[in-house]
C-alpha cells in the first residue's frame, strides 16, 4: 500500500511557517488559498489581494459572510484591524513593483533552475487565462509554490525543463509538497525537508532533477495540535 502523503491542507499549514512576522503576503489560487487560516497566533501577516485589499484575514465562516468582501476568487473573507481597500490598478502596482515580501503560488510544473509553470496543460479544456500569475512571480521578492509533489499520472511536477507553458523564468525560490521542502538555489534543488515517513531516496523517485540533501534531512515541520 502505498504511503499517506501530506494532504492539501497539511501542505498549507507547512507553508504557513514560511511566513515571518508583518509580511507582507499574496496567495495565490489553489492549495495557497488556504494558508491564511494557518498562520501561528503569535505571528501578524498582512495579506493583500489583487482585487484591492491589504490586511486581509482568513476566508469568513459561514453564516458571517459579507458579500461586498471578497478575495480575488470571489471568496467571502474578513479584515484584519487596520486593514485597508484601494483599487484594484494600486493593487496591481504593489505587485509589480516589488513590494510584496513573499508570493505563494500554485505549480503544474517547477523546472530545476526555478522556472513556473502554473496557468495551462497543453490541450486541456477550459484552460483559463495567465492572469496576474506573471507579476505576481517576477514582483515578488520570494516566490513559494506550493502543489503535490506529482500529477495525477504519477509523472513528475518537478522537472528538467518546463514542458508547459511558462508563466515566467527563474523565479521560484522554494516549493512545499506533499512529500517535501526543496529550495532552488544556484547550486541545485536543495531538498530541505521530507513528508513524515518518506526517505530523501522516495522523494528522488519521484523528482526528475537531481536533489542534493545533508545526511540527515528532517521531517516537514508541522504544527503542534
Amino acid at each position: 500500500m502505498p504511503k499517506a502523503r501530506l494532504t492539501r491542507e497539511q501542505i498549507a499549514e507547512r507553508a504557513a511557517l514560511e511566513l515571518p512576522d508583518g509580511a507582507y503576503v499574496n496567495l495565490g489560487w489553489g492549495i495557497p488559498n488556504l494558508i491564511a487560516a494557518y498562520v501561528p497566533s503569535q505571528v501578524t501577516v498582512y495579506f493583500h489581494s489583487e482585487n484591492g485589499i491589504l490586511g486581509m484575514g482568513p476566508r469568513a465562516k459561514p453564516g458571517e459572510e459579507d458579500f461586498d468582501l471578497v478575495d480575488a476568487m470571489k471568496v467571502p473573507v474578513t479584515l484584519l484591524p487596520g486593514g485597508s481597500y484601494f483599487s484594484q490598478d494600486d493593487a496591481h502596482v504593489m505587485t509589480r513593483g516589488g513590494h510584496l515580501d513573499i508570493c505563494i503560488l500554485g505549480g503544474l510544473q517547477v523546472s530545476e533552475h526555478g522556472d513556473l509553470a502554473n496557468w495551462r496543460i497543453p490541450g486541456a479544456k477550459g484552460a483559463g487565462g495567465i492572469g496576474g500569475a506573471m507579476d505576481i512571480s517576477v514582483g515578488a521578492q520570494k516566490l513559494i509554490v506550493t502543489m503535490e509533489h506529482t500529477a495525477k499520472d504519477g509523472s513528475p511536477k518537478i522537472v528538467k525543463t518546463c514542458s508547459y507553458p511558462l508563466t515566467a523564468i527563474d523565479c521560484v525560490d522554494t516549493i512545499i509538497t506533499d512529500l517535501a521542502v526543496i529550495d532552488v538555489t544556484p547550486e541545485g534543488l536543495v531538498l530541505r525537508e521530507v513528508a513524515p515517513g518518506f526517505t530523501p531516496e522516495e522523494v528522488q523517485k519521484f523528482t526528475e532533477p537531481k536533489l542534493r540533501h545533508s545526511t540527515n534531512v528532517p521531517a516537514m515541520r508541522l504544527q503542534p495540535r
